[in-house]
């Protein structure tokens, strides 16, 4: 039986969670480290924290960590693979993936993502639901595309970047590390690192 580990139960990992069962994981746990005052993830149970996982890492054939803040996401899967976790990475069947793109581990595709050709998606990224990431994108590690933004061509995202719901990316624009973009912008110029833009065009508000 394929059982996999998920550590953060949390909405975001109620979806990983489902998008596993739809890749045909038949076995599920959580881990989170409220536990145990947290015991159940909608229909799934929470079993322990992340010391229980990693002490348990050979009772999973992957983990894969839901935890919605980029640095943190970051840091335990480091912990993971530190540890000798195999970790996974989740496509849901329903999103469409170039097969001249590349996908680093750890990383989540939601219902109907879209990647598109030459593109590249960093470890620990999550792609969400309706979110396209068009040709030649390049996302570093742990960037969160959140459900129906849009980047066109060759937009660069660097790592821990956040895009907001909806958000649009003109072509060829950078956005540095630790970036905010707010829901609903558009993004019309490069983004220096850790801004929060937001608006339409968006403009710095941090």
């Amino acid at each position: 039986m394929k059982r996999l580990a998920i550590l953060g139960a949390s909405g975001h990992g109620k979806v990983a969670a489902d998008t596993a069962e739809c890749c045909g994981w038949q076995h599920i746990d959580f881990f989170d480290d409220a536990w145990p005052a947290v015991t159940s993830n909608g229909p799934w149970a929470v079993i322990g924290a992340t010391a229980d996982l990693l002490k348990r890492i050979t009772d999973y054939s992957a983990v894969a960590v839901a935890i919605g803040n980029n640095r943190t996401r970051l840091l335990k899967l480091s912990e993971l693979r530190s540890a000798g976790a195999e970790l996974v990475t989740l496509v849901h069947p329903s999103a469409t993936v170039s097969r001249h793109a590349r996908v680093g581990d750890g990383a989540v595709l939601f219902a109907g993502a879209v990647v598109g050709a030459c593109a590249e998606i960093g470890a620990g990224s999550i792609l969400n639901t309706g979110c396209s990431v068009d040709h030649d994108c390049v996302l570093a590690s742990g960037v969160h595309i959140s459900p129906g933004a849009h980047l066109a061509g060759g937009v660069k995202v660097g790592s821990c970047s956040w895009i907001g719901i909806g958000a649009s990316v003109r072509q060829l624009v950078s956005i540095g590390e630790n970036v905010v973009v707010g829901a609903g912008a558009a993004v019309i110029n490069d983004v220096p690192d850790g801004f929060v833009v937001a608006g339409v065009p968006a403009k710095r508000i941090k």
